[in-house]
């Protein structure tokens, strides 16, 4: 195991990463998915009561979603900023998601803000994810 990167990440590394985060989502790739995220990130979702403390619990509550008949249909990222800093980045998007229920589909657009930092191993993970509804007047 190596030392934590202390150097600030290119915004290109970011964008690859957020990337595979996102198209892991888009395929419902769960393990995929999950390797983006430190076992100790944390998540904020509009949608749930709580903040999710812990990818284990995040896990959880996704494994509940595909147990209801949930699935990703497609997700799209877009209007992306990239803000770096010595050991990790800021990543930020609008993104435009369908998702397929039980009885139906659903698409929404949100903005989220992706946290990430170095591993010991020099790879850039998310510690922290919020995602919150995107207004109208910012959807124009």
């Amino acid at each position: 195991m190596g030392t934590v990167e202390s150097r600030a990440p290119s915004i290109e590394q970011v964008k690859d990463a957020a990337a595979n985060i996102v198209s892991a989502f888009a395929a419902t790739d769960t393990d995929r998915y999950f390797a983006g995220f430190a076992p100790e990130a944390s998540f904020v979702f509009h949608t749930e009561q709580d903040r999710l403390e812990g990818r284990a619990a995040y896990e959880s509550l996704w494994a509940e979603w595909l147990n209801d008949g949930w699935r990703v249909v497609d997700c799209q990222s877009s209007n992306q900023h990239v803000t770096v800093f010595p050991g990790g980045a800021v990543f930020v998007h609008d993104v435009a998601t369908t998702v397929a229920l039980p009885d139906g589909e659903d698409s929404y657009r949100e903005r989220e803000t992706i946290v990430f930092r170095h591993d010991a191993d020099g790879r850039l993970v998310a510690v922290h994810e919020h995602l919150s509804p995107m207004t109208t007047a910012a959807a124009s």
